[in-house]
This record gives C-alpha cells, sequence and structure tokens, in this order.
C-alpha cells in the first residue's frame, strides 16, 4: 500500500508536466496520423460523368498500389534517396570537423564561432532557398558568370546538377546546426581521459579520431537519424528554386507529390501517399539506428 501511495504521489507531482506533453502529442501528432491513415483506405466515386454526385467509398489498399505504381512519386522517393546518400555523411563529416576544431583546446574564438557556424540554421529554409536561388539563377549568379568568364559554362539549375544543388542548400543550412549538437557532446567527454591520452603520447588530431569521437558515437547517432528524416521531409528548398528552374517538376520530392494530389482534390491519394511516405522514414531511422548501434558495441 505505501508503495501505491508513493507512486500516485510521484505522478501527481509529474502530472502537470508530462500530461500537456501528451494531449498536445496527441491532438497534433497522433489523431492527424490515425485520419490519415483511415483515409488512405477510401476513395472518391463519381457517376454520370461528375454530374451525378461523388460518394465516398472504401477502397482498401487500391491508394497504395497506385501510389507504389506511380513513376512520379517513386522517382521523387529516387531523388531524395539520392540527396541523402551524398549530403548526409558530407555534412555530418564537415561538422564533426568543425566541431574538434572548436573543442580543441588550441582553439581561439570559440563563442565567435559557434555563433557564426549556427547562423545559417537560424535562417528560415526559405530565405536559405532564395538566396541560393539567386546564387544559382543563370542570368543573376555571379558565380556562374565568373565561370563564364574564364570559358567555364555551368548550370546549377540543370536535371544533372539539381540533386547536388539541393544537396548544397541543404549542407549550409544544417551543418552549423548539427556542429553545435556534437561540440556539446564533445563538452562531456572527461579532460582526465584526454589527459590520459596525452601522457601516452596521444594527442592532437590523434587523440580526437581515437580518444573523443569513439565517446560521442551516440551523438552523432542521433544526427545521423535526424539528417535522414529531415532529408525525406525536403520542401521549402526545392519549391523556392523552382522560380529559377523552370524543369524542376511539381512532384520532385514525395512531400511535394503528395501536395499535388491534395492540390487536385484527390485527399485519400494524398494521405496514402502521405502514410507510405511516414512509414518508410520510420523504417529507415529503425535501420539507420540499428546498423549504427550495432557498429557501437562492436
Amino acid at each position: 500500500m505505501t508503495i501505491r501511495r508513493r507512486r500516485l504521489s510521484e505522478f501527481r507531482r509529474a502530472a502537470p508536466f508530462v500530461v500537456p506533453f501528451l494531449l498536445l502529442f496527441v491532438v497534433v501528432y497522433l489523431v492527424p496520423t490515425v485520419y490519415s491513415v483511415e483515409q488512405s483506405f477510401f476513395t472518391v466515386h463519381r457517376s454520370g460523368l461528375g454530374l451525378g454526385g461523388a460518394d465516398t467509398v472504401f477502397a482498401g489498399f487500391d491508394n497504395y498500389v497506385r501510389a507504389v505504381q506511380d513513376q512520379d512519386f517513386i522517382a521523387s522517393l529516387g531523388r531524395v534517396a539520392l540527396v541523402g546518400v551524398v549530403q548526409v555523411p558530407v555534412m555530418l563529416g564537415i561538422a564533426l570537423v568543425l566541431a574538434l576544431l572548436i573543442d580543441s583546446s588550441a582553439s581561439k574564438g570559440r563563442r565567435f564561432f559557434r555563433i557564426a557556424y549556427f547562423v545559417p540554421y537560424g535562417l528560415p529554409g526559405v530565405i536559405a532557398g532564395l538566396v541560393w536561388s539567386f546564387l544559382y539563377a543563370p542570368t543573376l549568379s555571379p558565380i556562374t558568370k565568373g565561370l563564364a568568364s574564364l570559358g567555364v559554362h555551368v548550370s546549377f539549375v540543370g536535371d544533372a546538377a539539381l540533386p547536388f544543388s539541393l544537396a548544397n542548400i541543404l549542407t549550409w543550412a544544417w551543418t552549423g546546426y548539427n556542429t553545435i549538437l556534437i561540440f556539446a557532446a564533445l563538452q562531456a567527454v572527461p579532460e582526465e581521459t584526454v589527459e590520459a591520452a596525452a601522457l601516452d603520447g596521444c594527442s592532437g588530431w590523434r587523440a580526437a579520431l581515437l580518444i573523443k569521437v569513439p565517446q560521442i558515437r551516440p551523438a552523432l547517432l542521433l544526427t545521423l537519424v535526424f539528417s535522414v528524416i529531415g532529408t525525406f521531409q525536403l520542401y521549402n528548398e526545392p519549391t523556392t528554386m523552382k522560380s529559377v528552374a523552370p524543369n524542376l517538376s511539381s512532384s520532385y520530392t514525395p512531400i511535394m507529390a503528395a501536395l499535388r494530389s491534395l492540390a487536385a482534390n484527390d485527399f485519400h491519394y494524398a494521405a496514402a501517399q502521405s502514410v507510405l511516405l511516414g512509414a518508410l522514414i520510420c523504417v529507415l531511422s529503425v535501420f539507420v539506428f540499428r546498423a549504427s548501434a550495432r557498429r557501437v558495441d562492436e
């Protein structure tokens, strides 16, 4: 009885902090997710050439079959996968090097560099997209004009270059954010461990790679999973770049494809696309987490 009263007392103390979050989670996340899953199993059936009204009927997995057979939707998944494979390792590698440099005992101006690296993340994605759209625009870009004066003609908005142009924007915007996360993890590395390694002749970059990096693997794993999730949620940057890249389709990314279906009043199909995207992100996140955790354990 004493244990039960103690647990009840602990719950009462924790309730003011936990209950608001749970309510917000249910209203903002859980309810819309369940509703989307439910709507994805229905479709609108129109009769009489669309003049006889419309009925919402149960369609089973027809919307999912349609999404899997939709070449535009599958292509959008392939594009963000390509961006993720190229951009995420490069971004995290740069972030790790920058964090190690800031954490180095020989570094100066730590506060300045932490703020400087974080500034791009502080800008909204739309503004970042506008800035880089100006730098990518064939007729406005000072980079394109400078290269053209040297006899090098480059198009940053061509079909082949678009994924890498988007990857560059993401790297510029998110490297500083991941740098701060990794740097915060480096601050938790015991100084005694680093000093002991220095006494054994392990210092500088050897100590950084052999002593510090292994101890911040959980933080690296966290940034990796977040980056994978963020890549598949790509929307602001390509939407903004459409003004300078007319060849960028309205279904360039999965979210753009779902919104195109939504704009066409195909709500149930858009729900199926969204559910498939969410399920894919969950599976990839679990896979990346388990694969990376297995390597950490080894």
